[in-house]
């Protein structure tokens, strides 16, 4: 499989992640009638990743969401590491 073959892959399924992600919020929100004027306690979790080469920046807003975003990132970094040595014998 040619590389750029792999990077429009990967690509592809970034997406649907996206839309899976979108619509699953969408289903979740109709499920449980996201036009109800009930007030609910409601909590957002959220974090990210900003990877400047294979250095991570985390942040997050809650202690189980970092513990997720440090394991991905340490995932990241060893995956950028190993392209990185590959040798550019792939193309």
């Amino acid at each position: 499989m040619k590389l750029i073959t792999a990077g429009f892959l990967i690509m592809f399924i970034g997406v649907l992640l996206i839309l899976a992600g979108v619509f699953s919020m969408a289903y979740q929100s109709w499920k449980n009638g996201g036009g109800s004027t009930e007030k609910s306690e409601a909590s957002v979790r959220g974090g990210g990743i900003i990877m400047i080469g294979p250095i991570p920046i985390i942040f997050g807003t809650d202690v189980g969401v970092l513990k997720i975003l440090i394991i991905l990132a340490i995932v990241l970094m060893a995956m950028a590491i190993i392209l990185f040595f590959l040798p550019s014998r792939i193309v």
